[in-house]
């Protein structure tokens, strides 16, 4: 099918971007999500404003102990940066997941995030990752309070992600992301994303988000209970799982 006839107009700036959104035009990211449900007359927004010109919601940086990650930046930029390879393993790991290599070019973390897909593999992660994702009304949202339900967020109307905080992870950190992904569209019919912290041959923390069981992504909270303190045993898990293996080693 077609798309309805729409306005477009290509940001230079945030301010000219956040103006016309304040006025009701609807947002574009990578259009992975968009542009497919314009083209079924799913969604039918009457003016896009392209937020791809716009280099400051591209950028990822270090700055005191956490990676600020631009809500522009593609999958293919966060899964190929250095910093998050180096520093934020989890999170490459499970970009690297996402479609297909024309989806991680296009696609962005920011886009991916808004659209909260209950099958996407980001919010797994982010809720492991303890993330807080930064707004245009200078709101700092934890990822736990962010996905409210099927395509839904605490987003208000007229506010759009300016950039994603994660952790720089500890050299104590075990992290994965597992996923079981539907043979045809490749979403998460289950995907979970784990981070375990050890001390002194122990589990000191342990961070779980699961993505694709439910209307939204589910944080475990019981993790606290199950692992803290229990003593780390590698021997006792099975040789089917060597990431978690390799967490637990």
């Amino acid at each position: 099918m077609i798309p309805q006839s729409f306005e477009y107009t290509a940001a230079k700036t945030l301010d000219e971007a956040l103006g016309l959104i304040g006025k009701g035009a609807k947002p574009l990211a990578g259009g992975m999500s968009l542009i497919p449900m314009m083209k079924l007359r799913l969604s039918a927004p009457e003016h896009l404003v392209d937020l791809g010109r716009i280099s400051e919601l591209a950028q990822i940086r270090e700055e005191q102990g956490a990676i600020h990650v631009g809500a522009m930046a593609t999958h293919h930029t966060v899964e190929s940066s250095p910093i998050i390879r180096g520093k934020c393993p989890l999170l490459g790991e499970t970009v690297s997941a996402i479609g297909d290599v024309q989806v991680r070019n296009m696609g962005t973390i920011g886009g991916s995030i808004a659209h909260a897909d209950p099958a996407a593999d980001y919010p797994a992660a982010l809720q492991a990752l303890e993330a807080r994702i930064v707004t245009s009304k200078s709101r700092t949202i934890a990822a736990a309070d962010f996905f409210l339900d099927t395509f839904s967020t605490a987003l208000e109307e007229g506010e759009i992600i300016l950039k994603v905080i994660v952790p720089v992870e500890d050299s104590g950190a075990g992290t994965s992301y597992q996923k079981m992904p539907h043979p045809a569209s490749g979403f998460a019919i289950i995907g979970v994303a784990a981070r375990i912290r050890k001390s002194g041959g122990k589990i000191t923390m342990a961070r779980i988000g699961v993505t694709g069981l439910a209307n939204l992504v589910l944080e475990v909270a019981t993790a606290w209970a199950v692992f803290d303190g229990i003593q780390l045993v590698s021997d006792r898990v099975p040789q089917s799982m060597p990431q978690l293996r390799t967490a637990v080693e």
